[in-house]
This record gives C-alpha cells, sequence and structure tokens, in this order.
C-alpha cells in the first residue's frame, strides 16, 4: 500500500512538472534569442531570478463572458459623468494539486478513494483586445479615471458572473473525467474522487 501510494504522489509530481513546462513553453513561446539581434549590433542581457514559485495549479475549466458595463459617478450639481464599456473577459477553474498529501490517499477492499483539494477559481482578467470604450458623456478631464474604475468594477463582475454559473462545480466535474480515469489504468483499481465543496461555490450577490 505504503508503496502505491508513493508512486501515485511521484504520478502527482510528474504531472505538476509537465504544467509547470507549458506554462513556461506558453510565456517563452512569442520571445526570440535574435529578437534584439541586427546585422551590425549584438545585444547583450542579463537575466536576475527574483524569485521561484511553485507551479501546481491544474487548469480545468475555462468560461469566456461578454458584458455591457455601465459606470458613473454621483454629483451634487453637475452632470453624472458616465462611460459605458463593451467586455469580453474570461474566468479559470483549477486544483492545486500540490495539496495533496499521502493521508489524501485511501482504499477501501478494491477501491481507492482520493480526496482532491477543493476547486478553486485560479484567475480571471479582462481581455482588453476585444474589449472597448462605448460611449463616454459629460467626463471632461475624468475621462481615464472613469475608464479605468469602469474596467475595475467589469473585472470584478467577471469574478462574481464565473461562480454564479458554476465553474467551481464545473471544475469538479472535469477533474473526475480527466483525473479519474488515468488513476484507474495506473492503480488497476475503482478509483472515486471526493471534495469538500467549500461555501465558495454559493451564489455571490
Amino acid at each position: 500500500m505504503t508503496r502505491f501510494i508513493n508512486s501515485l504522489l511521484r504520478f502527482f509530481l510528474v504531472l505538476l512538472l509537465v504544467v509547470g513546462l507549458v506554462v513556461l513553453w506558453e510565456q517563452l513561446r512569442g520571445w526570440s534569442v535574435f529578437s534584439g539581434l541586427t546585422k551590425k549590433e549584438a545585444s547583450v542581457q542579463t537575466v536576475v531570478l527574483q524569485e521561484v514559485t511553485e507551479l501546481g495549479k491544474l487548469e480545468l475549466v475555462k468560461y469566456r463572458f461578454k458584458d455591457i458595463v455601465e459606470h458613473q459617478l454621483i454629483r451634487e450639481w453637475l452632470p453624472n459623468p458616465k462611460a459605458v464599456l463593451i467586455v469580453e473577459g474570461e474566468a479559470v477553474g483549477c486544483l492545486d494539486l500540490t495539496k495533496i498529501t499521502s493521508e489524501d490517499i485511501t482504499t477501501q477492499g478494491d477501491s481507492l478513494i482520493v480526496h482532491l483539494p477543493d476547486p478553486e477559481l485560479c484567475s480571471y482578467k479582462i481581455d482588453h483586445r476585444n474589449s472597448r470604450v462605448f460611449n463616454t458623456e459629460y467626463t471632461f478631464f475624468e475621462e481615464a479615471q472613469l475608464v479605468s474604475e469602469a474596467y475595475r468594477r467589469a473585472e470584478t463582475q467577471i469574478r462574481r458572473a464565473a461562480l454564479n454559473s458554476g465553474i467551481l462545480e464545473q471544475t469538479r466535474q472535469n477533474a473526475d473525467k480527466i483525473l479519474k480515469p488515468m488513476l484507474e489504468r495506473i492503480s488497476g483499481k475503482k478509483v472515486f474522487l471526493t471534495t469538500r465543496l467549500k461555501a465558495t461555490l454559493q451564489p455571490l450577490r
């Protein structure tokens, strides 16, 4: 049993390594070592490593949103400045596999029970390339500030919409679809995946 648990933990470590390599590749895809060179010039760059972050979040679902956001400031005497945005954004649900320990893996007869960490909303953001300012009124010299505040409000609405749309539950279901078959092939046992599903699954108002 101990040998099997160690093998399963090694599998999760390999999975984390693959996820980390994919993330690193996506970050480096657009970068070329020749991008700073010309025929007569050579560029020398010094890169300083400031922080190492352990990667272990397995992304399992992505929601995309499109919305119209209206934001205004209330004035006592002057007309209320207003900005209307057409916003696109996305939210990603994931599991943090670094939280799995040997205590989360147990057996009952011919079955294997794996207690997964709770699903998380690991990121949510505005897609600025596909978002734009539709209209502004009475902004005068406050337009930049008003638009910036409108985008912050839109980002908060994306988080709320993702949670209210059930992204955490969908993350849990996708974990069952993706991880369960792999674990059953590795272990040769019937696998049951469980999560606590915290109160974060409750809709936000």
